[in-house]
């Protein structure tokens, strides 16, 4: 997240939303998001409209902005979203998409059913209806090949029939339910078609609220006004996720945050938590809350001034939900919690933005903001409100689940062993080949797809081309036979990383020019770039390739692999002034580089 000053950051651009104020301020706002220093992600975001969506889009963006995205924006003319799918638009080819929206509620629902309509008329009517969204999104996908938002509806603002409504066929209810079933259906079938729950959202918001009449008959607006912000922000939480901008880590203080009381002082025994007591149930319920959050990837860290075996003590209460072994790394001692805050980031090898910290207490939520602003700060003091500020906030949008996530605490708690054999080994050279790795490196295959186009939009360390990649761009590459892909899995001793490295290159003649080559931070200095590297030379020689040139695009995350083609015997072949470098690599000199890692 950019932090943009207090005000902006706290009053109007985090949740809770002021809607009022940043309807009022978004010009100001947004000056002051384009004048952060940063490294922008440039997008083109395609909103089609069923309703009026320019304050939609005007939202939209600076709630991308906060988060590193730079939009621009193609919008179709009023309600002729299905037109500009169907038969094209010379303006959106033009345009080409990173990103199509479509913006439609249950206002574009082109026909309803009415009372005494049989049943299997409803059925066709559903059919009919489900196939107009349907042959657009086919549509789309296939010009366009990028990922596809779709809102899908919000229940009526009147119900004919009362509570009958949702359960009687007719019932314009039960008809946006079972529409919204046939929705879902098509999204867990088609890759990158994500779903905007604007159902949730409505209820959440107020539907009395969320709808006004008068908007919709002077402007065809198709959401109140107030209800336009919350909508861009829920919505921009969708494609940051795409966009790898999630957060990926809750650092937690324990004493009257994780759980009441302070072990140190009332002892083990006196802590607050578990069903006996009001107060320990909410305690619960936030430790529940975090274990679920772990068990879809998110990582678990402690940053609490205690001492180091009254932490573990607490951890194993017996009415504790969370173990010391759901924490990727526990901080216990009396640091400075700023410190503490870099030293995890330090230790698990990533990004200070990566990390959401909770605390009940205000002077140290304080002390982290001002030094180490890139944390994220949550404001709160009660475990009801730190539940509901983690989980409106979006910080962790889930677009794509591998089994990878699932694995992530577990494997940066192998993480945590294989620093300690380090430390006990003569060299590192001993290091390396006391782990006992074994890599499987292959082509892309469809299992990994998902995994594939994750790495390239969460890597940012060791990343050389920087190119972001969605689902449908890595399946292209998988069946196009001029690029030679590959991916690479790495397993040792202390437990299996998953797919940790991606190469991709496209083939011109004799030469091969790289477009991606990236690897996962919780596998530096493991020499699989080079076991990587390897490979992709053989699959250049099966290709007739004679030369390999390599790009580098600098950002401010990616340094360490300024040099990396120099290093791999490359040849600088140009330097612009952006430090954008070409190299170029000759493969018949090459000798094999890997030494440490068997392939399987």
């Amino acid at each position: 997240m950019i932090h943009v000053g207090h005000i902006l950051e706290s009053e109007l651009l985090s949740y809770p939303l002021d809607s009022d104020g940043l309807l009022r301020k978004k010009k100001a706002v947004k000056r002051v998001l384009l004048e952060q220093d940063i490294q922008w992600l440039d997008k083109r975001i395609a909103v089609l409209g069923g309703s009026t969506t320019n304050d939609i889009q005007d939202c939209l963006e600076l709630f991308l902005l906060q988060n590193g995205i730079r939009p621009s924006f193609y919008a179709s003319e009023y309600n002729r979203y299905w037109e500009n799918a169907i038969f094209g638009s010379l303006g959106l080819e033009t345009f080409s998409p990173d990103i199509i929206f479509i913006h439609t509620t249950s206002r574009n629902i082109l026909r309803w059913p009415v009372p005494g309509m049989e049943p299997q008329e409803i059925d066709a009517l559903l059919q009919n209806q489900f196939e107009h969204f349907r042959a657009m999104w086919s549509q789309l996908s296939e010009r366009y090949r990028c990922p596809i938002i779709q809102n899908n509806f919000e229940r009526p603002p009147y119900r004919l029939m009362g509570n009958r409504d949702i359960s009687d066929c007719c019932g314009k209810s039960n008809f946006i339910y079972r529409l919204n079933g046939l929705l879902y259906d098509y999204a867990g079938s088609h890759t990158d078609f994500f779903v905007h729950d604007i159902d949730y959202l409505a209820a959440q918001f107020g539907l009395s609220a969320w709808q006004d009449q008068r908007y919709w008959s002077l402007y065809k607006y198709g959401l109140s006004l107030k209800a336009i912000p919350e909508f861009a922000r829920d919505l921009s939480h969708i494609i940051c996720s795409i966009y790898g901008k999630s957060k990926k880590a809750v650092t937690l203080d324990l004493d009257n945050t994780l759980w009441g009381g302070v072990v140190g002082d009332d002892g083990v025994n006196s802590l607050i938590m578990g069903p006996e007591t009001p107060a320990g149930e909410s305690f619960t319920t936030f430790q529940e809350y975090l274990r679920d959050l772990k068990q879809l990837g998110v990582l678990l860290t402690v940053n609490s001034k205690n001492e180091q075996a009254n932490a573990l003590a607490g951890l194993r209460h017996p009415s504790c939900v969370l173990k010391p072994e759901d924490f990727a790394h526990i901080a216990a001692n009396w640091l400075s919690k700023d410190v503490n805050m870099i030293d995890t980031a330090h230790a698990l090898n990533l990004g200070l933005s990566s990390f959401v910290f909770v605390d009940d207490n205000p002077a140290e939520r304080e002390i982290v903001r001002s030094h180490v602003p890139e944390v994220t700060v949550l404001d709160g003091s009660t475990p009801e409100r730190f539940l509901e500020l983690l989980d409106h906030s979006g910080f962790f949008e889930v677009t794509i689940l591998t089994k990878d996530d699932l694995a992530r605490s577990e494997m940066y708690r192998a993480n945590a062993l294989r620093t300690e054999l380090e430390q006990s080994c003569g060299s590192y050279q001993d290091y390396l080949l006391s782990l006992d790795m074994r890599a499987c490196i292959h082509s892309f295959t469809p299992v990994y797809m998902q995994r594939i186009a994750q790495l390239t939009n969460k890597s940012n360390q060791f990343n050389l081309t920087t190119k972001r990649c969605t689902e449908s761009d890595i399946q292209r590459m998988a069946q196009d036979p001029t690029y030679i892909t590959l991916c690479g899995q790495m397993e040792d001793k202390f437990g299996d990383n998953g797919v940790v490295a991606v190469a991709a290159g496209r083939i011109e003649g004799r030469r091969v020019h790289i477009e991606l080559w990236l690897m996962s931070c919780r596998v530096l200095k493991r020499d699989m770039e080079l076991a990587m590297f390897d490979r992709f030379v053989d699959e250049c020689l099966a290709q007739s390739v004679d030369e390999i040139i390599g790009y580098y695009v600098p950002t401010s995350k990616n340094s360490m692999v300024r040099e990396l083609y120099g290093q791999f015997g490359f040849d600088k072949t140009s330097e612009d002034e952006q430090g954008n470098t070409v190299w170029t690599y000759y493969v018949k000199d090459h000798i094999p580089k890997n030494k440490v890692i068997r392939i399987v």
